[in-house]
């Protein structure tokens, strides 16, 4: 690309995880934040998820590039490892060659190591990317990993990142030992319209754009449409624009620039290429409204709710939210996706898992956590009718399976009914 004709000193769409043109949405600043809190509370996993291309690796560089010269790190990328590969991974990244050595051996090591280097003042995070890959075999060697400890504290801080399918892993009953142990559970999301907006702005002005508009205004709804905000879409579309207007000598990308961009990169709307994932995206239109419903609408027609839940207070309901196919995040924050303002919620307090089969209320830690039938939950099935005390709020969740399937099937009659009568669309 002719860096020139743009009057920029770098490619700003790279997609490479460079720290420096990392844009911190409110959701990214979170996960960043849950990260470096794993340097000074060692009780328990940090578990960071999001979708493919969402920004996950160049949170954790920026965490690294961060971090004090007393934090000594173990990262591991390659996670389709055998147990004892992995083992031998982590003493490779603490300076050791251990490929000659035997499993007791190898934990022997790790152990002293650890113990070691803590009595010296140091501060161990060992950091694995991809980890939705990880065997329930290795994940049960780094539960054990998590447990070295000193009279005092658990010696290894330890963060999992990883696409959303690592809590589903996580979730599993022999893991159920580890799953106690995650002291909290962050999903990052894509990025709304109005991020998409500064996150390109933001990487063209590290890249020496000094405010110059690059980007034509009417440009930014056609990306949106086509990258659903996820940061490493934006970046090929935007780079690929950018090639498309350097080609023609034009020095800012027009619509349609844009569009031949897509032409080349044989691209179909982001709702379209994805199916259910367009439910993580959330909507600016409605994240600004008092109680609304953030949750994007499936746009294949099939906007029917799977159920709906109720949120109460001292008697009287205070919000109603439709539950589509897709995750909601309930917390005491405006960047959940329920928002309860109390002090008896935690800023990420519980999550509802929707599928077209059934709907899931998840604890995510919360100091105070869920209740039903006057007994604390960690997970479980919502079923019609079923109240969920959260602090001094309730859920209350209403199952419209039945009701829709109901209604598809009377509509279903009435149209074969109209078809049999005379002048009907079946005569």
């Amino acid at each position: 690309m002719n860096l020139e004709l743009f009057k920029l000193r770098e490619l700003p769409f790279r997609l490479s995880p460079d720290p420096q043109f990392l844009y911190l949405s409110k959701a990214h600043a979170r996960a960043k934040a849950y990260m470096e809190s794993t340097v000074w509370f060692a009780d328990g996993f940090v578990v960071i998820t999001g979708e493919i291309g969402c920004g996950k690796t160049t949170l954790i560089e920026t965490f690294l590039q961060e971090l004090q010269n007393d934090v000594i790190v173990a990262q591991i990328n390659q996670t389709q490892v055998s147990s004892l590969e992995f083992l031998q991974s982590v003493l490779v990244q603490f300076g050791f060659r251990p490929f000659k050595m035997k499993k007791a051996e190898l934990l022997a090591t790790l152990n002293d190591y650890l113990i070691e280097q803590y009595n010296a003042g140091h501060k161990l995070v060992l950091i694995i990317d991809e980890a939705q890959n990880l065997t329930q075999t290795v994940l049960e060697e780094v539960r054990l990993l998590s447990g070295i400890e000193t009279p005092k504290e658990k010696v290894l801080r330890i963060i999992l990142a990883g696409q959303p399918e690592l809590n589903d892993k996580l979730d599993a009953p022999e893991l159920e030992q580890l799953a106690q142990r995650i002291r909290l559970r962050f999903h990052l999301p894509a990025l709304t319209s109005v991020e998409m907006r500064a996150y390109i702005l933001h990487r063209l002005e590290v890249a020496g754009s000094q405010g110059r508009e690059i980007f034509g205004g009417d440009t930014f709804e056609l990306i949106f449409r086509y990258t659903g905000g996820v940061p490493r879409l934006t970046n090929t579309l935007c780079d690929t624009a950018m090639l498309a207007a350097a080609n023609k000598n034009h020095d800012t990308i027009s619509q349609q620039d844009v569009m031949a961009a897509l032409d080349e990169l044989q691209w179909q709307e982001y709702s379209s290429r994805t199916g259910t994932r367009l439910l993580r995206v959330r909507s600016d239109s409605a994240s600004g409204q008092s109680g609304g419903d953030t949750r994007p609408r499936p746009e294949n027609g099939a906007d029917v709710p799977v159920a709906r839940i109720l949120l109460a207070a001292g008697g009287r309901t205070v919000s109603e939210r439709a539950l589509y196919p897709g995750r909601l995040i309930i917390g005491r924050t405006p960047a959940n996706d329920l928002q309860i303002e109390s002090r008896f919620v935690s800023r990420h307090h519980c999550q509802i898992i929707t599928t077209a089969q059934s709907c899931v209320i998840e604890d995510l830690n919360s100091t105070n956590g869920i209740y039903l039938h006057s007994k604390r939950a960690r997970y479980h099935n919502l079923n019609d009718g079923d109240v969920v005390q959260i602090g001094q709020h309730e859920l209350i969740y209403i199952d419209e399976r039945g009701q829709n399937r109901a209604s598809g099937e009377a509509h279903a009659a009435s149209a074969a009914a109209d078809d049999e009568q005379p002048g009907g669309s079946g005569s």
